[in-house]
Order: structure tokens, then sequence, then C-alpha cells
């Protein structure tokens, strides 16, 4: 197999020694005393000892060429110097801070959001922290509550993930994730602009606006369900959006999508929310992801990757009409750890380090390109790969049957197996991946790795995964 010379680089690391069976004791404690409620457990849970860089390890000191950097929380690398020195400077001198009383990061992180939603929108509006994703995502539900008189219905996209707390996991279209528990007010469900899976015979801008005039269609009159024509009052009072979808599979709407859903939205009053919590903080080559398709947000969710998986952070901006003292006053949501002094100070210097980067986005998404390139020299390699696409370092590799299209999660499954047991060989050294899985039938592989990834590293990527796919396809 003939792989381009530009995808032809790896390295190496330290040995160390392995204890088989501290980690065989690990792991038989794990399973009598830890629930598996908080985790995902692969057919082999994989017990980690150090990371740096685009690079996880285990006990016998093998690479793992971390492609997903956990979930995209990571997007600034293991172990960033930079970052790590912002925290522990918060450490020694003030670590913690009841969130009654201010303290600076708080402050001037809020300030330089707002000042970057000015710059970028001209909208004036204002910051409000939290914790984690779905606690953020709470806050935008309360917040657009707030501003609709108590509505409690909501639009959201088939294949949307917002996280699973009660409230989060309503506008989140698993059933799975309410099953068990039941939920308040739900969300109606729309499909997104998924073009590889949607109807043949139009381009991906077609069927952006197909889905759109499908979606209008639900105003039309009072008896599509969701529309008062006599009081001008639709029934929901926002649209939660992930501007490209995360555990959907990394799904890139076109272009022009946003620009007219927004449209009918404001026509009939409802508020768009974007969620940025996975594909925010540059991953794909802007501050937010909502940029790249021309449309103006009224609340915007962040978390994970603002930190670099440092400390737990997260929050939402929103338009000053809707979020001002007057409107929502203190004590309107909350929590103990929101705006924490650790969390801010990480995620200030997150910010003013991206900032200091001369043409950091630029550099992003010709990464991502030259990327994408390896991809598609993979698609044309194995039948299996039915579709790569990508914007910036947000990536997708949807893996189906040899027909290019029908989904193929067992083939998948094998992949992360395989991953997981470092059981790849390259230029005489073992070497292991680390994939996360999405999409609506379990079958891409959702590609996130580290903004600061090399081309060497790029290229080693690019190796190990058709040493992979050639692996379970010929067995």
């Amino acid at each position: 197999m003939n792989i381009p010379a530009r995808h032809l680089a790896a390295g190496g690391t330290r040995p160390s020694a392995f204890d088989v069976s501290r980690e065989t004791r690990l792991l038989a404690l794990e399973q009598r005393y830890c629930s598996h409620g908080d985790t995902v457990h692969y057919s082999e849970p994989k017990i980690f000892d150090r990371c740096q860089g685009s690079y996880m390890y285990d006990a016998e000191d093998v690479p793992y060429l971390d492609l997903q950097m956990w979930y995209s929380a990571v997007n600034f690398g293991y172990g960033n110097q930079r970052l790590n020195k912002a925290l522990t400077r918060q450490l020694d001198r003030l670590p913690q801070v009841a969130s009654q009383y201010l303290h600076a990061e708080k402050i001037e992180l809020a300030a330089t959001i707002a000042q970057h939603a000015e710059k970028t929108w001209g909208a004036g509006g204002r910051v409000h922290f939290n914790v984690g994703g779905s606690q953020a995502v709470e806050d935008a539900l309360k917040l657009v509550r707030n501003a609709r008189r108590g509505k409690g219905t909501m639009f959201a996209f088939e294949g949307g993930y917002h996280g699973r707390t009660l409230g989060a996991s309503a506008i989140t279209s698993s059933y799975r994730y309410r099953r068990r528990y039941g939920h308040f007010d739900r969300a109606l469900f729309v499909p997104f602009p998924y073009h590889f899976r949607g109807p043949k015979g139009m381009d991906k801008e077609e069927y952006g606006l197909h889905c759109v005039k499908q979606f209008e269609r639900l105003f039309e009159s009072e008896y599509n369900g969701v529309w008062d024509p006599k009081a001008g009052e639709a029934e929901c009072a926002a649209f939660f959006v992930e501007p490209i979808q995360g555990t959907g599979g990394y799904v890139i709407p076109p272009h022009n999508f946003f620009i007219e859903l927004k449209k009918v939205l404001d026509r009939h009053g409802i508020l768009l929310v974007v969620d940025e919590i996975q594909m925010g903080v540059y991953r794909t080559g802007k501050l937010w992801s909502i940029e790249h398709f021309g449309v103006t947000p009224d609340v915007l969710v962040f978390g994970k990757a603002i930190t670099n998986g440092l400390n737990p952070l997260s929050g939402i901006w929103a338009r000053d009409a809707l979020i001002n003292p007057e409107v929502f006053p203190p004590g309107s949501t909350h929590s103990t750890f929101a705006s924490n002094p650790l969390g801010t100070a990480v995620a200030l210097e997150t910010l003013r380090m991206v900032e200091e980067e001369q043409d950091f986005g630029a550099a992003v998404m010709a990464k991502g390109a030259y990327f994408l390139e390896g991809l598609q020299y993979l698609q044309r390699s194995h039948k299996v790969v039915g579709d790569v696409d990508g914007l910036g370092l947000a990536l997708r590799m949807e893996i189906c049957e040899e027909d290019g299209h029908t989904p193929n999660k067992a083939l998948v499954d094998r992949m992360v197996d395989i991953a997981l047991a470092a059981d790849l060989e390259l230029d005489g050294r073992r070497h292991g991946l680390v994939l996360d899985i999405g999409g609506y039938y379990k079958n891409v592989v959702t590609l996130a790795p580290s903004l600061l990834i090399t081309k060497s590293e790029i290229d080693q990527a690019i190796r190990l995964l058709d040493l992979l796919l050639t692996r379970v396809t010929r067995g």
C-alpha cells in the first residue's frame, strides 16, 4: 500500500516496568466498588499511568496517540506547561473563595468572553459561570424559560447531545438517557442536515435548505402543532443546537443552514441557544464554531476546553436583554463552585495564550485540512470508509459495510478493542490509539486531536488508522 510520503513518521518514548499484579488488583477493586454509571466501559477497561502532549501512556509505557483528547476537553495538549503553571500560581495565591465574593479572574474572564461577542457579533451581553457542561445547559434552560414566561418546551435536533442531568437529557435526542428516570419538559426533535444519510439527488446546500423548509412547515397553521397564528406565539421557547453535532458523529452542516434557520426562528420569536461545549475554544479554528455559519446566537453555552480539562468550569453568554440583573437577578441560578478561582484563572490564561499566538485559528484550519487529506486517502484505500469530513480539527470517519453506506458498528467495535489493546506495531514498537465513537448508528470514529498536534503526529495517526483498518477488514 503506497501511503503518501508526507504521512510517514513516528516517534518513541522511554520504557518502564509493568506491574501486572497491580493492574489486576485495581481492575478487581473497580469492578467491586466503583459505580459504572459515571463512565463508559469498553470491552477491556484501560488504566492509564501518565500523559503528555498528544499521548497517553499505560503502565508499560506504551504510547497511545490520543485522537479524542478527553472528548475535546484537552484542546491544548496534556501537560501544557503554561496552563499548568497558571493553575499552580492560583493555587498558591487564591485557590478558594465563596462565590458571593469577587476575584479578579472571574471578572476578567467574563469581560474577555463578552468583549469577543461584541467584536464578533456587535451584541452586548453578560457571562454566567457554572461547573460542568450539563449544569450550564440547565442554566440556559432557566434563562430562556424566564425570558419566555415559563415555557418549558424546546426545539432540539435529532442526534443532538446536551448532557445527562434531568433537564439536559430532556433536550438530548437519545431516549436511553431518560428511560430509567423520566423527565420534565421535553424537546420537539427535528432532523439535522446530515447530508451523507440524507435523500439522494441533493447537494449539501440544497439539503440544508430542504431541512429548513421542512422545519418551517411547522408554522404554516395552528394544525401543525407548534404555532398559534391568532396570538402570534410559538409553543417552544428556544432551539438548542450544536453547530456541529458531537456525540451525533461530528456531522457538519451546510454553510447556509443556520442563516436560513435563524430567519425562521426570528420570525416566530424563538431564541437560538448554541451549545459550544464540545466544539468551542478553537476546535474548529474559531473561538466558537457558530462563527463559521454567519448567525448571532441569543445564548451560547461553553465548557470543557476552556480550562484544558484542568479544573471544571462552564458557563453561558447571553444577550443583555435576557441576562441583565433586572430580568435575571442575583441567585437566579447558582452553584457553590461556579466561577471558582482555579477554573477561571486557567480559562483566562487559555484565552490569553491563544490571543498571543499569531493566526492560531488559521493554523488549526491548516492542520485540519492536512489531517482530512490523510482521511481521504484512507477512504480511497478502504471500502469500509464511507464518509470523511472535517472543519478545523473536528473530523469524522464513518465506517460502513463494503457498499460504503450501510452502517457497520461491529467493525468499529473491533477497531476500538485493537486500538486499546495497543496491538499496532509501527517502526518496531507497539502503539495504541485512543478513539471516540459516535454517530446515529455508533459507527463513526470522531477525531478531536490536540490543537497543538504536529504534522508528524498527524502522519502517525494516518499510518496507525491505516494499520487498524487493514487489520479489522482482512483479519
